[in-house]
């Protein structure tokens, strides 16, 4: 049997309002056309759901029941209405945001718990992973945008890379290595040190490798290697091992244990920004992200 859902919330507006002419004021319409609606259901049910108590008509069970079943429509339909207005506004949905893991440590998570305070109806996901595993979510639709690195955005996979920052490459020892006080480092130098290197599929370990070859640097010597940010950190601050990292989402775990080297080359250039599918419409809790993300990044 299918019922009118409009029906079954005018009804319970009757339950409420005591009368049919209270309820009809309401609802910004007739009395006459209330009652007509109310006819309509009750031939659907096959039965009565009031009683005559002298000129009025009063609820009988069944209309108490079902009157409970239009208040729950009534709600819904409210708590509808109040989401789509916060949607609009861009204060409610759910934004699904990939990155490496340096970009999603202290980089992105201050902007993520200042956005979250300021839209608590939003449900938000932090996804982290190598290149080809961000690439792979976020063709896949698993993830609405990764902020990451150029490098990840292949057009071959339909993404579409916006730049952010410059998040260069630096080689990071802890403070007092012996290089940290050199102004003129030399490739000879770069090959007596042990370093400590990132996993083989990063793209940072690319890169790495191909601003070594291009700065003169023949071989390097690697004593650990680690897919793991902050075993990396701390390492490199206890030892003289040295490694690469991203200068500026790395910049916030500095401290006073550990410097970058006065050692840059064209080849450190390591764009960071947002990827996204091409063909996918931008939603407004995505714009009020960047939005957030941009301006805490030019304070």
């Amino acid at each position: 049997m299918k019922i009118d859902p409009k029906h079954l919330a005018q009804l319970s507006v009757i339950v409420e309002a005591g009368s049919f002419q209270a309820a009809a004021d309401r609802l910004g319409i007739t009395q006459p056309a209330l009652s007509r609606n109310m006819s309509v259901l009750e031939a659907r049910l096959g039965a009565s759901m009031f009683t005559r108590e002298g000129r009025r008509s009063v609820p009988n069970n069944l209309g108490l029941r079902l009157a409970r079943s239009g208040l729950a429509i009534r709600i819904a339909e409210e708590q509808a209405g109040i989401v789509a207005e916060q949607t609009a506004a861009g204060s409610v949905g759910e934004l699904s945001i990939g990155a490496p893991p340096i970009v999603a440590g202290r980089f992105l998570t201050k902007a993520l718990a200042r956005f979250i305070k300021e839209n608590p109806n939003c449900n938000v996901e932090l996804r982290t992973g190598l290149v080809h595993e961000l690439r792979l979510m976020l063709v896949r639709g698993q993830i609405d945008l990764v902020i990451g690195p150029q490098g990840l955005a292949d057009p071959a996979d339909g993404l579409e890379f916006d730049p952010i920052i410059d998040d260069r490459v630096g080689i990071l020892a802890r403070v007092g290595h012996p290089l940290s006080r050199r102004k003129n480092i030399m490739p000879a130098d770069l090959e007596a040190q042990v370093w400590l290197a990132h996993s083989r599929g990063s793209l940072l370990r690319q890169q790495t490798e191909a601003a070594m070859i291009a700065s003169g640097v023949k071989s390097i010597q690697i004593a650990c290697e680690s897919d793991s940010i902050r075993s990396v950190l701390e390492i490199v601050a206890d030892t003289d091992l040295i490694t690469t990292m991203p200068k500026a989402t790395t910049r916030p775990y500095l401290e006073d244990q550990l410097v970058f080297l006065d050692f840059d080359r064209p080849q450190f250039h390591r764009p960071l920004g947002r990827i996204r599918r091409r063909e996918t419409p931008e939603s407004q809790v995505e714009q009020g992200f960047l939005r957030m993300l941009l301006a805490m990044i030019a304070q």
